[in-house]
């Protein structure tokens, strides 16, 4: 075992470059390993109650937003969040959390209103649109058909240095921030501390920020993984994560909460579902090409997974005496079968779309049925 002093400096700058020569994490390693300098960065599912101490029961009810991910549709819930802003009602978040692209717009809606403009920049300016960027022959012996590059670049204009502090201060009010990836070595969630993680004293706290907002977006196949540094045992790894919505596509509580018996929790809490999507089946011809199809699967699968994550929610909410609230794309709008679409003129049209429904007194429901039949 080598001395701790020696271990912490290694760390830092492994966590610097990026994991580019850690071997990768064995399962076994992977179930016990934690991030170097920032122990408690993340938390498995099933230990929800350490997440949301808070909702215990005796305890002040929650007001809890959960993001969805949706690939360019999350121009919907980047309009919403400025509607919902503009009228006046908009809540302040004890809690949120992200998964995709709803890992991308949360930092700044955790931070607040004062920050829509961030999001109405990265969805509505073009900034997305050179996203696309085949990887070259990676593109076939590769991990990604497109260069992650792109994204990381995006990441870091946006979610720069003075938005990570200001994400670690909020947090130490009391706030969280929750980003879900998921570990493929695994096959689990892995929730990350955004807060934790923003506020630590670690050289490598910024990189690693960024590196999970990354892992979060990283559809399998389209974009490269994100391999992000743990340590087991003594030794370094390298952990390989892609889109949270492989695993959970929403966490508006996690597992472990979602199980816990009616009555073990404060009720009157509040929970905001943003779906950056359809939860009705949207009928589409699929090209007989490899991207599109591998696309589209990524996205039927993750639809399921939002419908049953959904029903879980809307179930727990009602057995705790929780309020839901809920908003997706209307059934009967015309959005696009690509989540990769990142056309400017088509996000710019729907988060205008996604706005104006956020300043409606009809821009949420609180029942499944009314969210699957909205304006079909």
């Amino acid at each position: 075992m080598m001395p701790r002093a020696t271990l912490s400096i290694i760390c830092t700058a492994l966590l610097l470059s990026a994991c580019a020569s850690l071997p990768r994490a064995p399962p076994i390693a992977s179930a016990r390993a934690t991030i170097p300098q920032i122990p408690l960065a993340r938390i498995s599912p099933d230990e929800g109650y350490r997440i949301f101490a808070g909702s215990r029961r005796g305890a002040a009810p929650l007001t809890i937003l959960a993001l969805s991910g949706g690939g360019a549709d999350g121009s919907y819930g980047a309009g919403f969040l400025k509607g919902w802003s503009d009228s006046g009602l908009r809540p302040e978040f004890d809690i949120v959390t992200g998964s995709s692209v709803g890992a991308l717009i949360a930092p700044f809606a955790f931070l607040g209103p004062g920050y829509d403009g961030h999001l109405e920049a990265i969805f509505t300016s073009g900034a997305t649109e050179n996203l696309m960027r085949i990887a070259g022959i990676n593109a076939v012996v590769g991990s990604g058909v497109f260069k992650a590059g792109p994204m990381k670049d995006l990441i870091s204009k946006y979610a720069d240095d003075r938005i990570i502090d200001a994400v670690g201060a909020r947090y130490r009010k009391g706030k969280m921030l929750i980003v879900a990836t998921t570990n493929l070595d695994t096959q689990g969630t892995t929730l990350w501390n955004m807060g934790e993680i923003a506020s630590s004293d670690s050289p490598g706290r910024y990189e690693l920020f960024r590196n999970v907002l990354a892992a979060s977006a990283a559809i399998p196949g389209i974009f490269p993984p994100a391999l992000i540094a743990v340590e087991s045992g003594g030794n370094m790894y390298s952990e390989m994560h892609v889109d949270g919505g492989v695993t959970s596509n929403i966490l508006a509580v996690p597992e472990g909460v979602l199980t816990a018996h009616a009555g073990s929790l404060a009720t009157k809490s509040r929970v905001f579902v943003i779906v950056n999507g359809k939860l009705s089946p949207d009928a589409s011809y699929t090209s007989d090409l490899t991207l599109p199809i591998v696309a589209r699967s990524f996205q039927t699968s993750v639809k399921a997974n939002t419908r049953n994550a959904m029903i879980a929610t809307y179930d727990f909410c009602k057995r705790n005496n929780w309020d839901f609230k809920a908003t997706a794309i209307d059934a009967g709008k015309l959005t696009t079968s690509d989540p990769t679409n990142f056309d400017t003129d088509y996000m710019k049209e729907l988060y205008a779309y996604g706005r104006a429904k956020g300043g409606s007194a009809s821009g949420f429901q609180s029942n499944l049925e009314g969210l699957r039949g909205q304006g079909s």
